[in-house]
């Protein structure tokens, strides 16, 4: 069955709100107004303003609110309309929600998701357009999920809300408008990559909003009879150290492909991982194509020019390969 991402996410709210009752959705205009990128729509006049809760602007209040149902034996739903605007619950997240069930030895798990928007491509210039999932995969205690297709968008939210930690859930903004199949069983767990493309000539590892420009990667490389093998990491924290340990194995070249900046990136983790585990399997040294080091500029040949893209990808694996 085809369907949108977008879609995709509404039905996994659906399905949960009217699974158990604990579970209720907050955020602002979330409930009116349908959700900013309309994954709530309808769903207010379904389940009512008690379970679908349209908040006042303060991350702050609505996120520490949130938490404290959780502990209250809730399971919330909290929409963070961007992840820029997620900095202004950094405090409850990291400091609270990441360390309570760790400093009360298990006795207060916290079963808060929190999903947001992420990325760029846009045009909406430096303030709308961070990738930020690195700042939370830093943070022990807390699980990060990035569902890049249409199935993982429908099947992430009912593990991640059975989690005992609060689980960061990132949408990439230019994937609401993606269409899909929906396989009839989309069901899948919150601990593993997956290998969205089997090769044998040269790993590209990414996430998010990235995998379809690096699976386009991979088809251009294909015309020039490289097989490459994409790696979609989806699950940012705990990384999936054994899959990534595994395709390296096979094709001894890697390239990560991160939105994030290259500074500090996601990206940088995963190549510090292939080297601590894979560094006799490889045949060439890593590399990694990320986000050029400035504010995402507005004018769109601009921020075209900043993000990664297809021929970035398709230029660095020829290079790793020595084409």
């Amino acid at each position: 069955m085809k369907t949108s991402y977008r879609e995709a996410i509404r039905q996994a709210m659906r399905e949960a709100l009217a699974a158990d009752a604990r579970v209720f959705l907050m955020g602002e205009d979330v409930g009116r107004y349908g959700g900013t990128y309309a994954c709530s729509k309808g769903l207010l006049d379904e389940f009512g303003p008690e379970r679908i809760r349209d908040t006042p602007l303060s991350e702050l209040g609505f996120v520490g609110a949130g938490i404290g149902a959780a502990l209250g034996g809730m399971r919330p739903i909290v929409e963070v309309m961007t992840v820029n605007f997620s900095l202004l619950a950094l405090d409850p997240i990291v400091n609270t929600a990441a360390a309570l069930r760790h400093m009360s030895g298990g006795q207060f798990p916290v079963p808060l998701v929190v999903r947001m928007a992420t990325g760029a491509g846009r045009q909406l210039a430096a303030q709308h357009s961070h990738s930020l999932e690195n700042w939370y995969a830093h943070v022990p205690g807390i699980r990060v999920l990035a569902p890049a297709t249409v199935s993982d968008a429908r099947g992430m939210l009912a593990p991640a809300l059975a989690d005992p930690d609060p689980v960061v859930i990132f949408e990439h903004a230019q994937l609401y408008n993606q269409e899909g199949e929906l396989p009839e069983d989309w069901r899948c767990d919150i601990c593993r990559a997956a290998v969205r493309r089997e090769g044998g000539d040269i790993s590209l590892i990414t996430y998010g909003g990235s995998l379809p420009k690096t699976l386009e990667a991979a088809e251009w490389l294909a015309a020039e009879g490289i097989a490459a093998e994409v790696v979609d990491l989806r699950v940012l924290r705990p990384l999936d150290t054994a899959t990534i340990a595994a395709t390296v194995g096979r094709t001894h070249r890697a390239v990560i492909v991160d939105e994030g900046w290259r500074s500090g990136s996601l990206a940088a983790e995963v190549m510090a991982r292939i080297l601590e585990n894979c560094f006799f399997d490889l045949d060439a040294p890593v590399a990694r194509v990320c986000s050029e080091e400035v504010p995402i500029p507005y004018a769109k040949h601009l921020e075209e020019a900043a993000l990664p893209q297809v021929p970035k990808i398709v230029a660095a694996a020829r290079g790793v390969l020595g084409k």
